[in-house]
């Protein structure tokens, strides 16, 4: 087993020494040979400085910079396009996962070309999980594909699925891209529980007004380049709402050729 992790960070100078640490000793322990890439979106604290100590103290360890915020979408790129090995992971680096339950998600490896951790008992406000709930419902509904908690930050991909599809989303629609991208080249999804946990320190950015109107503007453009840009036939009906895992370009149950 080949992987390469990687941890967005945008001001986790509080939470990114301990999610490193942790997920080193996890590595280790499950993995012949591995990378962890830090990409820091242009904190303005010292989640940098602290990337790049703990970089020049493991070989196994590469940061990623950018001059400045790039949003959440550039830095996911940037972390697919550093990664080399044949699996890539990510999580954010905030510490609201628990990097054990990767463990989960390479036992799953072989049943689909992605697998996704999807968050049992969520620990974010009402509002932010009602937010969510809709927004996930909306996207798959305009993009046509099916996956349990679009933009859960616990998924396992292929490596080779970044080099079919071309990303453009720069914020908060970057995981729904992915996934619709990847189902109309006929990649599957998988989806495993994980736990949530409370973030220690720092706050989200994610639920910034800026940050939605900029994801819903972004939504329609893409609305429009996925279903005319696609390799295969335009899907056919969404099937039934129900378990969304195992679904392949039409919208029903399937496996890649």
């Amino acid at each position: 087993m080949s992987l390469s992790v990687f941890f967005p960070c945008y001001n986790e100078a509080g939470n990114i020494e301990r999610v490193v640490a942790r997920s080193v000793e996890l590595l280790d322990e499950l993995v012949a040979d591995w990378e962890i890439i830090i990409v820091d979106d242009g904190s303005g604290d010292a989640t940098g400085q602290i990337a790049d100590r703990l970089a020049a103290g493991d070989q196994h360890i590469r940061v990623v910079h950018h001059e400045r915020n790039c949003g959440y979408g550039m830095a996911l790129r940037s972390g697919f396009a550093a990664a080399t090995r044949p699996y890539v992971f990510y999580t954010d680096g905030d510490g609201q996962f628990d990097i054990a339950d990767l463990r989960k998600l390479l036992e799953r490896l072989g049943e689909a070309d992605i697998i996704n951790g999807y968050r049992t008992h969520r620990q974010d406000s009402l509002v932010r999980r009602l937010n969510g709930a809709c927004w996930g419902w909306l996207v798959q509904r305009v993009l046509r594909f099916r996956c349990r908690d679009v933009d859960s930050a616990f998924k396992l991909y292929r490596r080779e699925i970044f080099d079919r599809i071309e990303l453009k989303s720069a914020g908060a629609l970057i995981d729904a891209e992915i996934l619709a991208r990847a189902v109309r080249e006929g990649y599957t999804i998988t989806s495993v529980p994980v736990r949530h946990l409370p973030r220690r320190t720092g706050r989200q950015t994610g639920a910034r007004i800026a940050v939605i109107l900029r994801a819903f503007k972004e939504l329609l453009v893409l609305r429009r380049d996925i279903l005319k840009s696609a390799s295969d036939a335009p899907p056919g009906p969404l099937p039934p709402w129900g378990e969304p895992d195992r679904i392949d370009s039409r919208g029903i149950p399937g496996k890649r050729d």
